[in-house]
């Protein structure tokens, strides 16, 4: 097709990519699986391990706040959102997972950083579990497929 945007083939270049990873310490057992599953991956997408900066902060609703000095700083091409909000007995869930979401969507939108949000919310903590590792490795794509993209359209 004449004129067809060829777009990005998927192909992920993680090599001389800057990446900054936020993870809550809440529910730490599981976030700290989210960081070893996301780092392995960047590490087999060749993102070097002196190109990564690994904080940690709180909670999930102190996450954006990280991120936003993160992606202001100019030192990233990609952002990785780590964190677990388990579901409780109270509406606390639905306002950490909603605030702590739309707090990474608007620092991504505002600094035009990609973020790869992989901040679980589950009901229980067997499904945290069993997500934990596949996230991990999906957000560490997220990022480096949504910096690659973002290279190839400026």
């Amino acid at each position: 097709m004449q004129g067809a945007d060829q777009g990005n083939t998927g192909e992920l270049i993680g090599e001389g990519l800057r990446v900054g990873i936020v993870r809550a310490r809440f529910n730490d057992a599981i976030t700290s699986k989210l960081a070893q599953a996301c780092l392995a991956e960047l590490d087999r997408l060749d993102v070097e391990e002196t190109d990564i900066r690994h904080v940690t902060v709180p909670g999930a609703l102190e996450i954006p706040i990280a991120l936003k000095a993160m992606a202001e700083s100019g030192d990233f091409d990609a952002l990785v959102a780590l964190g677990c909000i388990i579901r409780g007995e109270t509406y606390h869930f639905e306002l950490v997972a909603n605030e702590s979401g739309a707090g990474v969507t608007r620092v991504s939108l505002d600094t035009g950083v990609p973020i790869a949000n992989a901040i679980l919310t589950v009901e229980n903590e067997a499904q945290a579990w069993a997500r934990a590792d596949e996230k991990g490795h999906d957000a560490a794509r997220v990022a480096v497929e949504m910096a690659n993209l973002l290279e190839d359209l400026s």
